[in-house]
């Protein structure tokens, strides 16, 4: 290895070392187009800081779970001379962590006290399907935590009557849902928000790199928060539906009877929110459509008029 103030060269062996690889490695990232190739100096290919560089991107982004495929894609897009540096930052700001809560651990004696005291080896197998409990490398009675929070709201149902294989269920539903809400979310400021720095080849600098970062995190509690209002509106909405149908009829509310969507008129819907507000109005339709029903059965239910005097007259 030659060294100079300005710049350091390495011999493939030293490359090497310095990046914990293999050489065969490096020739292989050569061949694919992934490395560039070495200069030439007589009879010695040596290697420069650029190389080392490259070679600790890629690992970086290999232990991240990209294919080589996906990093050669990344580093022809982006390293056109200005380097990668805002690129993986904004990487490294998306693949960070979207909530303030942190992970804890749990062993198998606390998760059967919080469980109602009972082993369920079937309930753990499939929280740690779901995710919901991640195995401990080297301790087979403790689990990590990802979210502490879901796993309470888990015990609290299970307290509350609700079978464990009821509560999985819905989780599996629920997270298919909140998928779909998440890749809509993604979708619609990628085409307003991050289109401008992600398609524009003139917008791959460091700086505009940063800037989308710095973007990322002004917009990652948005969602959640966007998510929270939602759910709030339609809880308030559908928990008085639903008393108020358990109430009557005795037989529980059904969720997808309830919110199946009706066309109604344009001007119709302008006028119910004039007189009670946007957040009240799919409960003013939903209250009325119920009370129109009900006048119609009580009607259905009192004889025409007339009809006593005839019963009476009738010999």
């Amino acid at each position: 290895m030659t060294d100079s103030p300005a710049q350091k060269s390495y011999r493939i062996e030293d490359l090497a070392h310095h990046t914990r690889t293999t050489v065969r490695t490096i020739r292989a990232y050569q061949d694919k187009g992934l490395l560039p190739r070495p200069e030439r100096r007589g009879r010695a290919n040596l290697y420069s800081d650029i190389h080392l560089t490259r070679l600790l991107q890629i690992s970086h982004l290999l232990n991240r779970g990209y294919t080589l495929a996906s990093i050669k894609e990344l580093l022809d897009a982006w390293d056109t001379g200005r380097g990668l540096g805002g690129v993986l930052g904004l990487v490294t700001e998306v693949e960070g962590p979207w909530t303030d809560e942190e992970p804890a651990r749990i062993t198998r004696a606390e998760l059967s006290t919080r469980f109602g005291g009972t082993p369920d080896e079937d309930a753990v197998a499939e929280a740690v399907e779901l995710g919901v409990l991640e195995p401990v490398d080297g301790d087979p009675d403790t689990f990590l935590v990802p979210s502490p929070q879901e796993l309470s709201v888990a015990a609290e149902l299970h307290a509350a009557g609700v079978p464990l294989s009821a509560i999985s269920g819905h989780l599996r539903e629920l997270r298919g849902q909140v998928e779909h809400i998440a890749a809509r979310f993604l979708e619609f400021t990628g085409e307003y928000v991050f289109a401008r720095y992600l398609d524009d080849a003139t917008h791959r600098t460091d700086a505009h790199a940063a800037e989308a970062a710095s973007l990322v995190r002004r917009l990652r509690p948005l969602a959640r928060q966007t998510v929270d209002a939602e759910l709030a509106r339609a809880m308030r909405v559908f928990a008085v539906q639903h008393l108020r149908t358990r109430l009557v009829t005795g037989q529980p509310a059904s969720p997808r009877e309830e919110t199946r969507p009706v066309d109604l008129p344009v001007e119709t819907i302008r006028a119910v929110e004039r007189l009670v507000g946007g957040a009240h109005t799919s409960l003013f339709i939903a209250l009325a459509a119920e009370r129109e029903v009900r006048a119609r059965v009580l009607d259905g239910l009192v004889p025409p008029e007339g009809a006593h005097t005839e019963l009476r007259e009738s010999p």
